[in-house]
């Protein structure tokens, strides 16, 4: 049975520019910048922000590891100037029913009233220190009718299922309705004209060199402007992408090879899917006895949310057709922003943020065909980026750092020579915050990737890891590291960074606290 549901990329981008009123006449007229956003600072260029992602889970057998990453953050908040949310903010399905406990109460210092975090309602959330997400895959999944129809019955059917860990139940995320009331200035949620007016007048007060734009106000309105975003802190810029609308993998070719290349990919759905039934048949053996092993329970758990990753995957590249849907404006808002960036003078770093992974070691991930279809389309972006600034860029990277999520891992890499404009770039995976964690990949820490040219087909070396933080080990020696990581950015053209990774990491039955060595970049 398919659990859950992804809208299609042209669903996704029709529905949340009507949540925002996309170019709305009183948006116009204001010479509103939709895309930007300010947020006070002080003067010192110094400063320093946490970054964490894909957390939004419930608790495990007695533990909530996403509260304890919170509390890991916590010792560091006042320190820092904002939080920036890497996707996946709820599991599984992005639904409203399980914000409260999957991020009310995890989260609750962070926002204002959360000493009675059964109080606040998920679409009227203020922060006190500004949170700052992209969407997450799940961040989008709806539950088809037919599983909303049973599920939310009877636990015994629910049972049935076999799927009791997972957190689904009546609602999905309802094409990431859910997300934008809670986080993204909800237009479409005022109804009068001259409320909407008195709305804009309110909140769009920020001055930018691309016209008005949202003010951000910790304490007071703490909405982000739009799906992705941009906003300039201690000369830094930095770029809130939506990922899931450029992940299209490319179509299958029309070739004999193409043809065998779909039966391949048809065998191995009905192999997981066999995978799976196994696994299931384990979970229900374990489930009869008094004494279930919880642990072991986790494990299948674990293996189960990695076959519905790989079916999804799979089920993206047989359905693609010829002209798939890519979302070519915000590709071109992030080309001229950076353009932009370059050219301008007070500006001294760059920084990306969203959800999936251009480059990662973690098991599942490196070869999955929205991996490679992201990275494509950002060395599209840089490439045109670098060939118009052209001596500008000199001997630095397009930008400084590539913060992402979805692989629940906290990982360093370094790109290579790659051939392209993507080379010597910072990538940050922080995507260990709460879900289970991830094995990294039995290759290794290099990064292989095969290239067309005039001359043929060749591989060459384009990234590689230095550090990988999930679950590594076996049976009494197994670790799950949970993680998020605090960045100091220093001053100076261009800036240094201080990458703090800070881990809460489970063996056995303990729970231990460390922060790992500093990373300079």
């Amino acid at each position: 049975m398919k659990l859950i549901s992804d809208p299609s990329i042209a669903i996704k981008i029709q529905k949340m520019k009507q949540r925002v009123r996309w170019q709305h006449p009183s948006i116009i007229e204001r010479s509103i910048d939709q895309t930007r956003m300010v947020i006070d600072q002080h003067d010192h260029p110094d400063f320093s922000f946490i970054v964490l992602g894909d957390s939004g889970t419930k608790s495990h057998y007695g533990y909530h590891p996403q509260r304890l990453v919170a509390e890991l953050m916590l010792k560091h908040k006042d320190e820092c100037s904002f939080v920036l949310h890497t996707g996946d903010v709820i599991y599984v399905v992005g639904s409203r029913e399980y914000y409260p406990a999957n991020f009310i109460e995890p989260y609750r210092e962070f926002i204002v009233g959360g000493e009675q975090p059964e109080k606040i309602a998920y679409d009227s959330m203020v922060f006190n220190l500004p949170f700052l997400p992209v969407l997450g895959n799940h961040d989008y999944y709806d539950v088809p009718f037919f599983y909303r129809l049973i599920t939310g019955s009877t636990l015994s059917l629910r049972r049935m299922l076999r799927y009791k860990d997972f957190e689904i139940g009546w609602h999905g995320s309802n094409q990431g309705d859910a997300y934008a009331r809670a986080f993204i200035d909800y237009l479409t949620g005022i109804a009068a004209p001259q409320e909407l007016n008195q709305h804009l007048d309110k909140h769009y007060t920020g001055k930018t060199d691309t016209g008005r734009c949202l003010h951000y106000l910790p304490g007071e309105f703490t909405r982000v402007p739009n799906r992705y975003y941009s906003f300039r802190y201690g000369g830094i810029d930095f770029f809130a992408l939506d990922s899931n609308t450029f992940n299209t993998p490319a179509p299958l070719p029309h070739t004999a090879a193409g043809d065998v290349y779909r039966r391949e990919l048809q065998k191995r759905r009905q192999e997981i899917d066999r995978e799976e039934e196994l696994i299931l048949a384990e979970c229900d053996k374990l489930n009869s006895e008094v004494a279930a092993d919880a642990e072991l329970l986790d494990d299948f758990s674990a293996k189960l949310d990695q076959i519905n990753e790989i079916k999804l995957d799979i089920e993206k590249q047989l359905a693609s057709d010829d002209s798939p849907v890519i979302d070519w404006e915000q590709l071109d808002w992030l080309r001229s922003r950076l353009i932009e960036s370059w050219h301008c003078s007070e500006v001294r770093g760059r920084i990306l943020f969203f959800h999936h992974p251009p480059y990662v070691t973690e098991a599942t991930k490196w070869d999955q065909a929205q991996t490679l279809a992201v990275r494509q389309r950002l060395r599209w972006v840089f490439n045109q980026v670098a060939e118009t600034v052209g001596d500008g860029v000199k001997e630095r990277p397009i930008v400084d750092i590539i913060f992402n999520g979805h692989a629940h891992c906290l990982e360093y890499l370094r790109t290579l020579d790659t051939g392209h404009a993507d080379s010597h770039i910072n990538c940050i995976v922080s995507g260990g915050s709460g879900r289970r964690p991830r094995r990294q990949r039995a290759e290794g820490t290099v990064l292989m990737e095969m290239f067309q040219d005039n001359s043929g087909k060749s591989i060459r070396k384009v990234a590689h890891s230095q550090l990988y933080v999930g679950r590594s080990g076996h049976g009494l020696e197994k670790r799950l590291s949970y993680s998020c990581v605090r960045i100091d950015v220093k001053n100076g053209n261009p800036p240094k960074f201080i990458v703090r990774p800070l881990v809460a990491e489970r063996v056995g039955d303990e729970w231990f606290e460390r922060e790992l060595d500093k990373i300079v970049i």
